[in-house]
């Protein structure tokens, strides 16, 4: 009977942490499901939704990730994952938003309520400073819209884009 687990890590960004952490749990014989990798300010996320073999204990894949050279002072943590290991339709991603422009206090919070009206799920959301251009901010999601409510929710996400003095693009998958 497989095992289904969460790992994430946490800790300074480098070069090759993806490459490192997933090469582990693949030797370990951990299918990924779901994964993520965000780079956090001057840190680093990782999280995978991990089908294990009976044979492998999570233990095991934590002792394994912590003696990775990679991950030293990384916080760590391996558990049992009590929600399916697949998503449903809900997390099929439909369209692709970029929303950038200048920054400011709620843009995130404002931009979000949008989708809650037309029962549109986030799947995905990243957002932060653009480092190239002084004051700029951009969000990028990825999101399940309802096909019969895709164009005018994506008519009033670009309203709210436009009224904050913000550029929106969507692009559909």
């Amino acid at each position: 009977m497989m095992t289904t687990a969460i790992v994430t890590v946490l800790c300074p960004d480098k070069t090759g942490l993806v490459s490192a952490i997933t090469a582990t749990l693949w030797e370990m014989g951990a299918n990924l499901t779901d994964t993520s990798f965000s780079v956090l300010g001057g840190g680093a996320d990782f999280s995978a939704v991990c089908e294990l073999p009976a044979d492998l204990q999570i233990d095991e894949l934590q002792q394994a990730l912590e003696a990775l050279e990679i991950l030293a002072g990384a916080e760590i943590l391996a558990r049992a994952y009590s929600f399916p290991a697949h998503h449903g339709p809900e997390g099929d991603v439909t369209h692709r938003i970029t929303v950038s422009g200048g920054d400011q206090p709620g843009l995130v919070a404002r931009l979000c309520e949008t989708f809650v009206e037309f029962g549109a799920n986030i799947v995905t959301l990243n957002a932060g400073p653009l480092a190239e251009q002084q004051g700029r901010y951009a969000i990028r999601l990825e999101v399940s819209l309802p096909g019969a409510v895709a164009d005018a929710c994506l008519s009033t996400v670009t309203n709210t884009a436009e009224a904050l003095g913000l550029s929106c693009r969507a692009d559909r998958f």
